[in-house]
């Protein structure tokens, strides 16, 4: 997969601050775990278009299927709690999702289920931008309107609108995993902005 030249060419580490921007640490959870999930892409092309001076770091949601008998058995696991200080240490959090019989991924939301089990809340005014890529028409929407209402309860800043729900999703993206859709990089673009806004920087 050609995602190693993407974060290349979109995350190059910066010595100092340009043009007043501070540095920021913005993490990615694509609701995918495919390598080649337009979802991952997404997210990376939405770290591209934040502009300089960000460090991405991706999250990996391979995490075990919440079991309550696990977590009084062993505790919370620590891929679960790296997930939980990530979280907590980044500036902004970026979340696309596919959408899986009209609702978000299983893996997204069995994430965000034991997130809420690890002490303290990570999410609590944390700038956070929400998106979808899927293959219908829709791109993903009502995926998108259901990770909207499992976010609710963690208390997380979510940033307005452009929404951005990438339809046709295979096909919008080259082989590097570049957004080709002008159109669609344009509102990402004013989203990221908004995101970046949203945390001082």
């Amino acid at each position: 997969m050609g995602g190693l030249r993407v974060a290349r060419l979109a995350f190059r580490p910066l010595a100092r601050q340009r043009g007043g921007m501070k540095n920021l640490t913005l993490l990615g959870l694509p609701g995918a775990l495919r390598a080649g999930s337009s979802n991952r892409f997404l997210v990376r092309n939405a770290a591209r278009l934040m502009g300089d001076g960000v460090t991405y770091v991706e999250a990996d949601l391979a995490l075990p299927l919440y079991d309550g008998d696990l977590e009084d058995g062993t505790g919370i696991p620590a891929p679960v709690q790296t997930l939980a200080d990530q979280i907590a240490a980044a500036d902004a959090v970026v979340i696309s999702t596919p959408e899986y019989n009209k609702n978000l991924s299983g893996v997204l939301k069995n994430a965000l289920d034991w997130v809420s089990r690890t002490e303290g809340n990570p999410w609590a005014g944390k700038p956070v931008a929400l998106m979808s890529a899927a293959g219908g028409r829709s791109g993903g929407e009502r995926a998108l309107n259901s990770l909207v209402l499992a976010m609710m309860p963690f208390r997380a800043t979510l940033v307005p609108g452009p929404d951005i729900c990438v339809a046709d999703s295979n096909n919008q993206f080259d082989a590097d995993g570049l957004l080709i859709n002008t159109r669609v990089e344009k509102s990402l673009t004013t989203r990221m902005q908004t995101l970046r806004a949203a945390t001082g920087g």
